[in-house]
């Protein structure tokens, strides 16, 4: 009752409308001094700097760097401008268009807001401008944004990394073909919705343009390459790919497009500095919550409880979706997986779910989060971007909501749709 309790009053904090990461911390200290733990309580900032100091989380604030860079050192415009040689003939080609793109961007940067800030003013201008309807414009946008923390790098599977300490980079390769998946399973939705709205489409690009885009977007394309080739090859962990991944961004902007000054990067630092922050505070704050959980033995009474629910793995991993899906509506990503996962990972063990599969199915399902109201940090960034109404662009989010849960479903039921790839380069980690 007392977990249910503490519960209870970070749900309320939150819909009263204080920040995350503060009501986490106030309804810890508040527990602590109700339950009269002076020791516990005076151990506070050790907890929350413990927290934030997981050699793993440096990687954050790398790769949140190098997507500042991408945005606006030249990459994303001409990564876009590719992807729309490629696929602007098909029916809806522009919608298509900001699916690639969105794909493509992922291997850089493993933000959902970094990509949907970044690319989402390109995209959603250039189908305004072709005759797309604004709210599918911007449905667009936000629903392939969710792809970035799939498609290797990811913020959130470096947390879950730390967390449940599994391999960063088997995790990395885990959410590839997840990524794709829902890449394709949003393509179909908008060929199915262009074509019964009669978006239009573009000419075919002809090979020359195809060429021209491809040499002039080549040092874009080559980004993901570089991070995920030096990880696979030994050549650097995953934080050390961020820290490559940012300088590589930085010297083409600089040097190969020269399309970033001096005033240009002071500010992109001070963006990076302030995302990093409130992602660490976040953390910081998740540390200390889930170390009042850890007291009060919540993760037995989790384990104890789903016992009594689901006798096998399959009605065990239906549960936690259903859970996670619950909490997305109302929490933000990173704060579900910090609060969530110390608590899962001794029900993953009991029944034999293997930690790399399960970290790839919870981060799907903290994507479809950021589109669900009323918390999804994609959602509101999009109809600020757009101007579209809150109501207006969840109607036009349903069916690729639905393909995405439809992802989701496959991934959690077919583990080898995850697991296959890290085996290959991963045998030891499950």
């Amino acid at each position: 009752m007392l977990v249910l309790a503490i519960f209870g009053v970070l749900v309320l904090l939150i819909l009263l409308g204080m920040p995350i990461a503060v009501a986490m911390g106030l309804t810890a200290i508040g527990f602590f001094v109700g339950l009269d733990e002076a020791q516990m309580l005076g151990a506070t900032a050790q907890r929350m700097y413990a927290a934030v100091t997981s050699f793993p989380l440096l990687a954050i604030p790398f790769f949140l760097l190098a997507g500042n860079l991408m945005n606006t050192g030249g990459m994303t415009t001409r990564l876009f401008a590719f992807a729309r040689a490629l696929l602007g003939h098909i029916r809806g080609g522009l919608a298509h268009v900001s699916v690639l793109a969105s794909m493509i961007f992922a291997g850089v940067t493993g933000a959902a807001l970094a990509e949907a800030m970044g690319l989402g003013k390109i995209e959603i201008k250039a189908m305004e401008d072709g005759g797309f309807d604004p709210g599918f414009a911007a449905a667009v946008t936000a629903a392939s944004s969710t792809i970035g923390p799939v498609i290797p790098p990811s913020i959130p599977l470096v947390i879950y990394g730390a967390l449940a300490e599994t391999s960063v980079g088997a995790l990395f390769l885990g959410g590839f073909i997840p990524g794709v998946m829902m890449g394709i399973a949003i393509m179909i939705i908008i060929y199915v919705i262009a074509t019964r709205r009669v978006y239009p489409r573009e000419a075919r690009a002809s090979l020359a343009v195809v060429g021209r885009t491809l040499v002039d977007g080549f040092a874009g394309l080559l980004a993901p390459v570089i991070i995920m080739g030096g990880i696979l090859g030994g050549i650097f962990t995953p934080t050390e790919a961020g820290v490559a991944g940012s300088l590589y961004a930085l010297l083409v902007g600089a040097f190969v497009y020269r399309e970033l000054d001096w005033r240009q990067l002071r500010q992109i630092l001070w963006e990076t500095i302030d995302q990093t922050v409130r992602v660490m505070f976040i953390i910081a704050a998740a540390g200390l919550f889930g170390w009042l959980l850890i007291y009060l033995r919540a993760p037995d009474t989790v384990v104890y409880a789903m016992t009594g629910l689901a006798s096998e793995p399959w009605q065990v991993l239906l549960i936690l979706n259903v859970i996670l899906l619950v909490l997305g509506c109302f929490m933000e990503g990173i704060a579900i997986m910090l609060l969530t996962v110390p608590m899962f990972l001794p029900l993953l063990a009991k029944f034999g779910i293997s930690p790399l599969h399960f970290g790839v199915v919870m981060t799907l399902n903290l994507m479809i989060g950021l589109l669900t109201p009323p918390v999804g940090m994609v959602l509101y960034a999009m109809a600020t971007i757009s101007g579209v109404s809150i109501g207006r662009l969840v109607r036009e989010l349903v069916p690729f909501i639905i393909a995405l849960a439809v992802v989701l479903f496959l991934i959690t039921y077919v583990p080898s749709l995850v697991t296959w790839l890290p085996s290959r380069f991963f045998p030891g980690v499950r």
